[in-house]
């Protein structure tokens, strides 16, 4: 059930407590992807997830701005502070518990935003009237070249939204890419933004990742999130006696 297409007495009648809500961003991907690449992809996991799912979640609209200040110096990307994120995170579910859509799983697909989603999930669950996770898809799939706007955000775009890959930038993409992120010494990362180790902002090979690999790769990240769903459905989520 996508809220944003059904009306309040639709809702109503629902019989679920389980709710999706994706999480994305509005930051550069290179000269070759959207600027909004992360909620998309979001989106369509989310939203596959909920239909493959056995029962009828519902799924809210979109969170499209996240933590990803990491990419300020290239022009249209957005952010927020991880403050004001929590907070309009924790806000959103809040909502929703208030309907009884009080087991949620947020569906994310910003790596900027996955450590204020396990904090905020966590005070969610520990203080709040609702269960919550997070789940970002490349941290679910079994894949070691994720990179940015690299192959394998490519390979879902040009699966998902062919229509949206600038296919004659890939070159550009490819020459101006980092091979990996960061600058790291002794298991440090010395840099803060992209800009200090990519010139246009991709790490990785955007031409590696192709629409058959894409396809696999959301296959793959469905199943992920529909046997997460299983599990959070079935949860005892009620809080544990403290130990004497």
């Amino acid at each position: 059930m996508n809220l944003s297409s059904v009306t309040w007495t639709d809702v109503a009648d629902s019989e679920t407590d389980l709710a999706l809500v994706p999480v994305g961003s509005t930051e550069q991907h290179g000269p070759h992807a959207p600027l909004g690449t992360d909620a998309l992809l979001a989106e369509a996991i989310a939203e596959a997830g909920a239909d493959r799912f056995d029962g009828d979640p519902v799924r809210s609209p979109t969170i499209p701005i996240g933590v990803a200040e990491e990419h300020r110096h290239f022009p249209g990307t957005m952010w927020v502070s991880p403050e004001t994120f929590r907070r309009y995170v924790r806000e959103a579910v809040g909502s929703l518990a208030s309907h009884g859509f009080d087991r949620v799983v947020l569906v994310n697909g910003h790596g900027g935003n996955v450590d204020a989603l396990r904090e905020v999930t966590g005070t969610i669950s520990r203080h709040d009237d609702a269960y919550a996770v997070s789940f970002t898809w490349f941290d679910a799939i079994d894949a070691d070249d994720m990179g940015h706007g690299g192959p394998l955000e490519t390979a879902l775009l040009r699966y998902l939204f062919p229509e949206l890959v600038r296919e004659n930038r890939i070159e550009d993409a490819r020459e101006g890419a980092a091979a990996s992120w960061g600058e790291w010494v002794s298991r440090t990362n010395l840099a803060h933004d992209s800009a200090e180790f990519s010139e246009n902002g991709v790490v990785g090979d955007p031409a590696a990742g192709d629409a058959e690999r894409g396809r696999e790769l959301f296959d793959e990240s469905v199943a992920a999130l529909v046997g997460l769903l299983e599990a959070v459905a079935t949860r005892d989520v009620s809080e544990p006696d403290r130990r004497g």
